[in-house]
């Protein structure tokens, strides 16, 4: 395997998510299971312009309050797909 130069790598993402509106207990629920916003498949982190991880939800374009995505989830949570086929499905 060859490494691959960082400046060749492109972010995941096109637009900023910093302008996204921040979630609030319209969208999020609090949750005491497993079905939480860190858990779920629309759920991602990118870095900041200050260097803080800033959370976001995909599926409603918004911003996560630190914290709430180890508490809270939406009506729309979602299994992530790497535990619902398992590690590596390509290689079965």
């Amino acid at each position: 395997m060859v490494p691959v130069p960082s400046s060749r790598l492109q972010p995941a993402r096109q637009e900023p998510v910093e302008g996204w509106p921040w979630l609030d207990q319209q969208v999020l629920v609090s949750s005491r299971s497993r079905q939480v916003c860190m858990t779920c498949h629309f759920f991602r982190h990118h870095p900041g312009s200050s260097g803080i991880p800033l959370l976001t939800c995909q599926r409603h374009r918004g911003l996560i309050a630190d914290g709430a995505h180890l508490t809270h989830r939406c009506g729309g949570w979602t299994e992530d797909l790497h535990r619902q086929r398992g590690w590596a499905p390509e290689v079965a």
